[in-house]
């Protein structure tokens, strides 16, 4: 079983930056790809970025491409998304998740674990 847990989440202004963080404990598979998906009210869960284990591959969705980047450090078994010039339109609650496959995915169901979520809230 694997546990994630979110961290960096809050309230900041249009234009601002946040950085999230996700640890991975437990027994993931030795090359796993791990994502960032988030989820406004009223909307489906939907893919943010994506990192296979050797970093050699990342995913964007189109909404933050230039504005936003996912790192990782397999050392620690943690995810990074920087987000910055963020805009109202990123409100949401961030959610990280692991695909236990070196296979790059940005499906939803393909993720076999999840974290709890961590919220953004960007003011206008």
């Amino acid at each position: 079983q694997v546990q994630l847990v979110e961290s960096g989440g809050g309230l900041v202004q249009a234009g601002g930056s946040l950085r999230l963080s996700c640890a991975a404990s437990g027994r993931p598979r030795s090359s796993y790809v791990m994502g960032w998906f988030r989820q406004a009210p009223g909307k489906e869960r939907e893919i943010v970025a994506a990192i296979r284990y050797s970093s050699d591959s990342t995913y964007y969705a189109d909404s933050v491409k230039g504005r936003f980047t996912i790192s990782r450090d397999n050392a620690k078994n943690t995810v990074y998304l920087q987000m910055d010039s963020l805009k109202p339109e990123d409100t949401a609650v961030y959610y990280c998740a692991v695909h236990n496959s070196w296979v790059m995915t940005t499906s939803k169901n393909s993720y076999d674990y999840w974290g709890q979520g961590t919220q953004v809230t960007v003011s206008a």
